[in-house]
């Protein structure tokens, strides 16, 4: 049997795990909210600092890898302990993809000659769309903290009105580009950073099939395929 000290160091470990995944989330969290401000004020100072910012995500998935690795070498843990640490080294990967859009996103704002009128910003739904995002992680990231999966069921439903507001952009834009073909390029460059905001919500759904396994041992196979590797080069 597990002696005291075994289970006391091994709770120790992981409320440092779930300390630092919760230090990724408000992270990763940031990077996205100053890519929103970025993009509405064409904010390319902030823009950069969003890229620089990159390098403390990427440290910080390297850091979470590394805690993983020790606490299962180390305790060898079972049942839902094992879920956690197995949980939370999935939903690193998935932070570490969303820190990817963010900067992602940044750097297509650095490259616009020009920022898009508040009118046609309205008809793309951008402020909607980042503000959905975000709500979907902020929900997200508490039910992880909480371990609440009725907060977690949540996304998926929000994630439908993202994808519809997804499919009016395309339509938009493609509107935008006939009637005013000279900045084609922008055009397409803001529809790559809605299609980079579309996938967020799918990584965040990600987080929640992940947050479910973990604290009901269930695993769930929503509609659609998961968000893979591919996606960092969308």
């Amino acid at each position: 049997m597990e002696s005291f000290n075994e289970t006391s160091h091994l709770d120790a470990e992981l409320r440092l795990l779930k300390q630092q995944v919760v230090e990724m989330m408000n992270l990763v969290y940031s990077q996205l909210e100053n890519s929103k401000v970025a993009l509405l004020n064409f904010d390319q100072s902030l823009a950069h600092e969003v890229i620089l910012k990159e390098r403390r995500v990427n440290s910080l998935e390297l850091s979470i890898d590394k805690e993983v690795e020790n606490t299962l070498a180390l305790f060898q843990p079972v049942a839902i302990d094992l879920r956690l640490v197995m949980a939370s080294f999935k939903i690193n990967s998935d932070l570490e993809r969303l820190g990817d859009h963010a900067e992602g996103i940044a750097r297509y704002i650095t490259k616009i000659d020009r920022p898009l009128n508040p009118d046609q910003l309205a008809k793309l739904n951008v402020e909607d769309m980042f503000a959905n995002v975000l709500v979907m992680l902020k929900e997200v990231f508490e039910a992880y903290e909480e371990e609440d999966t009725l907060l977690a069921r949540q996304i998926f439903k929000s994630d439908e009105e993202l994808n519809r507001l997804n499919g009016i952009a395309g339509i938009t834009i493609a509107e935008f580009i006939i009637s005013d073909p000279e900045y084609a390029q922008g055009y397409l460059s803001t529809l790559s950073i809605l299609r980079k905001l579309e996938r967020c919500g799918d990584l965040a759904k990600n987080i929640a099939e992940e947050i479910i396994f973990y604290v009901e041992a269930k695993v769930l196979k929503h509609k659609g395929k998961k968000v893979s590797k591919k996606d960092r080069a969308g």
